[in-house]
């Protein structure tokens, strides 16, 4: 209890001697060749089948063996797998990538739709950067886009407004007037200061940093950890509902990673980071009824529902990730008392063991269906109830939960990343030969029941060998998932996390050193 109280009255938390994240003298097992090789024919058969019925188009569609345009029309499969191309040794394709990019008019959208802030930045601006620093900084021309498109997205922040509109209309240079999401607010950060970095032009990190800096200042229910939603003209948010799920979860996601991307003097990104993680430990951390599986809680109006997703269960890798903070100094406590010379924060190290046992329940979704794949959502039982505002489990899900500790509310499986992508991170930070494993099952299963004649593609239902086949197969795919089991089976020191930042599209950015300074509001001069 006393560490806890330690930890709540924290108000500033400093990086300037942060620890490793990987395990040193990782051993990789004698196949690691194979299951990497494996991995790359993936790849190489699904964007194979994305320039034969897709180029130049945003996603394939497998089944239809066509495309769709779902993000402007400006080639998302092709930026989204540069920086995989470029890891996995695949430079003619990449090259290919490069000179195609060249051509497109980021200035206007290819489809007359609205473009999402969100999705263009992690996509199109976080691949472009990527592939710009992966190959050497030669190619300005990566930059040049990735500002182009930017430009135009300046426009989604009206006035003094802190908080940016989440879609802007290119044509009329206007924002679509809606609610946005913290995460759409708040994963700007790492690519935006980059695109500073390389232009000179440091009002992209001034605008992300703005918006960050409002959301960290907010008040909440539950100390740092903020309602999904919020309206950009009043800065107040418009829902209660908190999670580290969808409309939230890169908000958190990148508050550590922005400290560590730019050791930065400012406190307040590691010190919100912090804030939210202790809050969900002791608000919403819970322990299924059966299996004693971690997870955390989402909350809504004061009420704790017991439900998980694919797309929170980045946070084992996020939480493991906050091992950064391990040698943090504790400046001082809330009644002002200076401890600027006093000891170090200790809780770090149960951060870690929480975020490899979050890692542990999200893979047990993948290890517990007939496919060996993990569901799109899911819920929970503990010893307080299994409320989830839903309907209360059938008698299948009953069954189901009383074997594997959890249940199946979503089966599809839409091609995620999030749980080998913290797979990746326990294996890098352990060594553990478990995670290792993890990886190769994942891909044995998608081997078995995602490929087609064509490609990889969705599947229906998780629980089920025989399901049905969705069509789409989006970009994340390529940049994400697959690189992320790659670099599983690949040389830890290639790309190695304490060397190398990931935006949440999976493109990785060079990282300072850990024990560097460069001040508040700076990003750190990357040396070519």
């Amino acid at each position: 209890m006393c560490r806890y109280i330690l930890v709540v009255l924290l108000t500033a938390v400093a990086l300037s001697s942060a620890g490793r994240v990987q395990k040193e003298n990782i051993q990789l097992p004698s196949d690691a060749l194979m299951h990497r090789e494996t991995v790359k024919g993936i790849f190489s058969n699904s964007y194979m089948a994305y320039k034969a019925y897709a180029w130049g188009h945003d996603s394939l569609l497998v089944n239809s063996r066509s495309y769709v345009d779902d993000h402007n029309g400006w080639g998302a499969t092709i930026v989204d797998s540069m920086s995989t191309m470029w890891i996995m040794g695949l430079y003619t394709w990449f090259d290919e990538a490069v000179n195609h990019t060249a051509t497109v008019n980021f200035n206007q959208s290819q489809t007359n739709d609205v473009t999402g802030l969100f999705e263009t930045t992690i996509r199109y601006v976080g691949g472009l950067l990527s592939a710009y620093e992966l190959s050497g900084k030669k190619r300005q021309i990566l930059v040049d886009k990735a500002e182009e498109v930017t430009q135009q997205m300046a426009y989604a922040w009206i006035g003094n407004n802190a908080i940016p509109y989440g879609k802007v209309n290119f044509a009329t240079r206007r924002p679509r007037i809606e609610d946005t999401s913290i995460a759409g607010a708040g994963t700007l950060t790492l690519e935006w200061s980059r695109l500073s970095l390389y232009t000179g032009n440091d009002t992209y990190r001034q605008l992300a940093e703005k918006a960050m800096q409002h959301l960290i200042h907010m008040p909440s229910d539950l100390p740092g950890m903020l309602p999904q939603m919020l309206n950009p003209s009043t800065g107040d948010a418009t829902n209660n509902y908190v999670t580290w799920g969808a409309n939230a979860d890169s908000y958190f996601e990148y508050l550590i990673k922005y400290a560590r991307l730019t050791n930065t003097n400012d406190d307040s990104y590691a010190d919100a980071w912090l804030t939210a993680v202790n809050s969900s430990i002791e608000t919403l951390a819970r322990r299924s009824t059966v299996g004693n599986w971690l997870y955390i809680a989402d909350y809504d109006s004061g009420n704790v529902l017991h439900v998980g997703s694919h797309l929170a269960c980045f946070y084992g890798g996020n939480w493991i990730l906050g091992e950064q903070l391990r040698h943090c100094s504790l400046r001082r406590f809330a009644d002002g008392r200076d401890s600027s010379s006093g000891g170090k924060l200790t809780n770090n190290d149960n951060i870690v063991s929480m975020g490899l046992n979050l890692t542990d329940a999200c893979w047990n979704t993948y290890a517990s269906t007939a496919t060996g794949i993990g569901p799109e959502r899911f819920a929970y039982i503990s010893s307080d109830g299994g409320y989830t505002s839903s309907s209360p489990p059938n008698a299948d899900q009953t069954a189901f939960y009383n074997k594997r500790g959890f249940y199946i509310t979503d089966a599809r499986y839409l091609l995620r990343p999030e749980v080998l992508e913290s797979n990746f991170y326990a294996w890098r930070a352990t060594g553990d030969v478990k995670y290792w494993n993890n990886a190769i099952s994942a891909v044995q299963s998608f081997q078995e029941y995602l490929r087609t004649s064509v490609a990889y593609t969705e599947i229906a239902d998780v629980n089920n060998r025989a399901s049905s086949r969705s069509d789409e197969a989006e970009s994340f795919w390529f940049a994400e998932t697959l690189k992320y089991l790659y670099l599983t089976f690949d040389d830890p020191q290639h790309i190695s996390l304490d060397d190398y930042v990931f935006n949440t599209e999976a493109h990785p950015f060079m990282a300072p050193p850990a024990t560097a300074n460069y001040g508040s509001g700076s990003v750190f001069p990357v040396s070519d």
